[in-house]
């Protein structure tokens, strides 16, 4: 692998609203479908050594509509599993639970910073294997700590890369050093 291609799903009606989309199947919003299709635009037929989709509806529809149909599905993509605060916001929850945060407080019923960086740093095992740049299709919180594992820092420090929806990011090495070649370009139609 040369460079590892990140792209977070286009806009839902929860991401909207600030909502915590887990495992919710959220389809995209008109405003989705044409950051997805501005992606499509911007890539122009790119062509990646492997490229992988979070089996959800929102990452799978991004990717397709930006050119990518016939990318893997890889599970280890899948976002956070919110548990009881699915489809909440901040805000909502920190009225129950004042000064909550996910990156250090966690979520009940759900998986922990750990289990999701597990499966980021699966992903990043899988993408070096590939013989070339490879794309994720995914979302916002399981790419920042992905990028976090990618620079060797501990997955709570993810809350410090903010991700647009519809946005690319680029990771990839400066000599031997793993760094961040781009960071939330935000792609418009």
């Amino acid at each position: 692998m040369r460079e590892l291609w990140l792209f977070r799903h286009g806009e839902t009606e929860w991401s909207r609203s600030g909502a915590h989309t887990g495992w919710s199947d959220i389809p995209l919003t008109a405003a989705g479908r044409d950051n997805a299709s501005a992606l499509g635009r911007y890539l122009a037929g790119r062509p990646f050594a492997l490229v992988l989709s979070s089996p959800l509806e929102r990452a799978r529809e991004t990717c397709r509509l930006a050119g990518y149909g016939d990318a893997a599905s890889d599970a280890n993509l899948r976002e956070w599993n919110y548990g009881d605060y699915e489809g909440r916001t901040t805000q909502e929850i920190q009225k129950e639970r004042p000064g909550w945060s996910l990156w250090t407080d966690g979520v009940p019923g759900g998986e922990t910073i750990g289990q999701v960086a597990a499966r980021a740093e699966a992903v990043l095992a899988r993408a070096l294997q590939a013989d070339g740049d490879v794309a994720l299709f995914a979302h916002g919180h399981i790419l920042r700590i992905l990028t976090a594992r990618w620079l060797g820092m501990t997955p709570d420090c993810g809350r410090r890369f903010a991700l647009a929806t519809g946005s690319a990011s680029t990771l990839g090495f400066e000599r031997e050093t793993r760094v961040i070649c781009r960071w939330n370009l935000s792609i418009s139609s």
